[in-house]
């Protein structure tokens, strides 16, 4: 009976080890379109793709236009884009394609666990 004792804790503390590790789990950002540091043409979605599911109202991203051809150290913060938010993507479109010049995605993500994830990323519209 001592050795099923010892057993039956072994598998209750494995078990508890591995459901805390994913309770635990941050949504974490696996790609995006266009892809950082790339340069791209006609560009009308920004993709984000994390790790896991991420709640629609706690996230969501902003795109500035850091810099323009022709006007060295301007900023624009871009407006007109439409944000959605679904399971492990947030998407944001645009009517008309973005115009040339370099781009920084400033996103953040909260998944089930409530802790909020954030980070950025560049791009070069052509």
């Amino acid at each position: 009976m001592r050795k099923f004792s010892r057993a039956a804790t072994w598998l209750a503390a494995a078990m508890a080890l591995s459901a805390s590790t994913a309770a635990f789990a941050h949504a974490e950002l696996v790609s995006t379109t266009p892809a950082a540091n790339r340069a791209a043409h006609g560009v009308t979605t920004i993709t984000l793709t994390f790790s896991e599911a991420v709640m629609p109202r706690l996230s969501g991203a902003t795109v500035t236009m850091t810099s323009m051809p022709g006007m060295a150290g301007h900023q624009m913060a871009i407006t007109n884009l439409r944000a959605a938010v679904n399971g492990k993507t947030v998407r944001l479109t645009s009517e008309k394609p973005l115009a040339a010049g370099t781009y920084r995605v400033d996103w953040h993500a909260v998944a089930d666990d409530s802790h909020r994830e954030t980070g950025s990323y560049s791009f070069t519209v052509s």
